[in-house]
């Protein structure tokens, strides 16, 4: 590495910070804090549903899916968007109608407090899990990138400073700031990708291009892959993707208090629907590049190139391939995936559904926007002591984490559904439902496994959340046959007022 590529990931770390302070303002209510006062502009708010599912793994793995293999993937990105549609048709109005500052609120409204605080706590571990996986695997290739320079950084000491940067402009900026640094922040990587491209294209060969049609590259449907076992057969990766994507885009804090910013209706579901379009060109961007790589070096495996694990592929072309400046710019590139930032969604889930309905008192609006900030620094402790913990990118731990969703997605956005589809369902059906399904999902990703040739394999992950919705809505539906109404349409409507 170049001094040049540390100047580059220096300023990127120091300014990002400042950046969202810069944008974000001083929050004067919760509500500003947790969902912005002022709304935010929905390609902004666009921009920043993209970087907020946008992980280091993403830039890193994703390249090598196509150098392995194909564009198969970009099928996930087609049931991605189809599975927005559906969000910004059916969930969303229920969202932006009702002036609430998290997604569980809503579920407090149709079935209680009970069912909301079990879904935002349900969230809460799911994403300290997810997100403290995801600062470690960002920690992983920036190592590898600073050893090349002779730098022996720790893990740890890579995600503490990755995480106080996130927590400076989540505390002092809030919603507004943790938007726009993400939509700065997905422009940095595309410009890095579309770099990487440019470069990698003065140094191939001609006739590459054809020779990459000819070997099938560019491959897009995959009809003949097993569906149970292969996440790229068609209806699987579309299905699949449609379903996940609902559940993540649909009851995950992270993504719905983006969308509660918008100024109205119209407005987020131009982002939400947008971000499907940009995902599927992002994917498509480093998928390009995977096949680049693979035309630069011939074909041949990683393992024969002494690398360790497949996903050092990119990690070994930005250190050996990409000149001074671009390097830095790809590494800035990877910081930015991983500092997407999730603090102030935990933050407000945590005051808002757990908090707020757990105390026995009313909190002011100043206690609120307080606790909202001191949540927002616990939470980044978590994440970086969680994220600590790791030493080694073998641990096993990793892999388990890293398809967590695939245990709470289904009951999750179940949920929702079923208070939408069964109007006699009550509080007691869904929290049952929604305790099966959990116990149900971790007993068949840990222990199904299909006979495929010589291996066993087990069903493949985008079928994780449409088998966990299928079972709430059975569960819920079936428990609420014993009622003979239909339950309020709210369940704050019968309380009595404070």
């Amino acid at each position: 590495m170049h001094a040049l590529d540390l100047i580059i990931v220096a300023a990127f770390l120091i300014g990002m910070p400042l950046l969202g302070v810069l944008f974000g303002g001083r929050q004067r209510s919760s509500k500003d804090y947790f969902v912005s006062d002022k709304p935010m502009s929905w390609w902004v708010v666009c921009l920043s549903v993209v970087s907020a599912e946008t992980s280091a793994l993403t830039v890193i793995s994703v390249p090598t899916v196509a150098y392995l293999g194909t564009f198969t993937f970009l099928q996930l990105a087609i049931g991605y968007l189809l599975g927005r549609i559906v969000v910004a048709f059916v969930l969303l109005p229920k969202y932006m109608s009702g002036n609430l500052v998290t997604a569980y609120a809503y579920l407090g409204k149709r079935f209680g407090s009970k069912l909301q605080s079990t879904a935002s706590v349900t969230f809460l571990f799911t994403r300290l899990l997810a997100d403290g996986l995801r600062l470690f695997a960002t920690a992983i290739p920036i190592k590898v990138l600073l050893a090349a320079y002779d730098i022996n950084a720790p893990y740890w000491a890579i995600c503490l400073v990755t995480g106080v940067g996130m927590l400076v402009f989540s505390y002092i900026g809030g919603v507004r700031a943790v938007v726009w640094v993400d939509a700065v922040q997905l422009g940095v990587y595309v410009i890095g990708g579309l770099a990487v491209i440019a470069v990698l294209a003065g140094k191939l060969p001609d006739g590459w291009l054809g020779q990459a049609f000819e070997a099938g590259k560019f491959q897009i449907f995959d009809f003949g892959a097993d569906i149970l076992t292969s996440p790229y057969a068609i209806i699987t990766a579309v299905l699949g993707g449609a379903v996940l994507s609902m559940a993540s885009h649909g009851s995950d804090q992270l993504i719905v208090q983006r969308l509660m910013s918008c100024k109205d209706l119209k407005d987020s579901r131009k982002a939400l629907i947008g971000s499907g379009v940009i995902v599927f060109f992002q994917f498509g961007l480093f998928l390009l590049i995977g096949v680049m790589i693979w035309a630069l070096f011939k074909g041949a495996t990683p393992a024969s190139m002494g690398m360790a694990a497949s996903d050092e592929l990119f990690p070994h072309v930005i250190i050996n391939v990409l000149p001074p400046g671009v390097s830095g710019f790809m590494l800035a590139a990877i910081l930015a995936a991983a500092m997407s930032s999730s603090l102030n969604a935990l933050a407000s889930s945590t005051v808002t559904d757990v908090i707020q309905k757990v105390s026995k008192r009313t909190f002011t609006d100043a206690e609120i926007l307080r606790q909202g900030k001191i949540w927002t620094v616990v939470w980044a402790g978590l994440l970086i002591g969680f994220a600590s913990l790791f030493t080694s990118k073998n641990n096993p731990i990793v892999e388990q984490g890293l398809s967590i969703t695939g245990y709470t997605y289904g009951a999750l956005l179940g949920s929702f559904l079923l208070g939408l589809i069964f109007k006699k369902a009550r509080q007691s059906d869904a929290l049952v439902a929604f305790v099966v399904t959990v116990l149900g999902m971790a007993t068949i990703i840990l222990t199904v496994k299909f006979p495929v040739g010589a291996k066993e394999l087990a069903l493949a992950y985008p079928w994780y959340p449409p088998l966990g919705v299928l079972i709430t809505l059975v569960v819920g539906g079936l428990m609420s046959l014993r009622h003979s109404t239909n339950a309020p349409e709210s369940v704050e409507a019968e309380l009595p007022a404070k």
